[in-house]
């Protein structure tokens, strides 16, 4: 199964404050202790710049309105993320469990399951 693990902002991160040298050395190990693994196939990983230099595009029927970024809820914002191919969910969060903190404060990372091609066969199927 492949899961988008997220890598939540903190107000570190939108304050675009440089990682700290030890923790990119700790990261760089970790992704390629995933790599070797296998779990990090396609090698989709990334930090995200802060949201001041974002925007967002809303969809209200044939409208759309550009908002520009910074977006203020950090904890809904996603400061990084990683494409994992696992066996399971439990597999990816035992492997998150052993990832280093990506922020120099306490932070969150949430793991999200993609739809796999079985899912959108049963959808045209009528299954649930």
């Amino acid at each position: 199964m492949k899961v988008m693990v997220f890598v939540k902002a903190t107000q570190a991160s939108e304050d675009g404050a440089p990682p700290d040298p030890k923790a990119m050395a700790a990261m760089g190990k970790y992704n390629e202790a995933l790599i070797a693994a296998g779990i990090l196939k396609d090698k989709i990983m990334g930090g995200l710049k802060p949201t001041r230099f974002s925007k967002r595009v809303h969809f209200s029927g044939k409208d759309r309105t550009v908002i520009d970024g910074p977006f203020t809820e950090t904890k809904e914002v996603v400061a990084g993320f990683w494409l994992w191919e696992v066996e399971s969910i439990e597999e990816a969060v035992e492997w998150l469990k052993k990832c280093p903190n990506p922020m120099p404060t306490d932070s969150d990372i949430e793991i999200r399951p993609l739809y796999s091609l079985e899912d959108l066969a049963r959808w045209k199927a009528g299954l649930t």
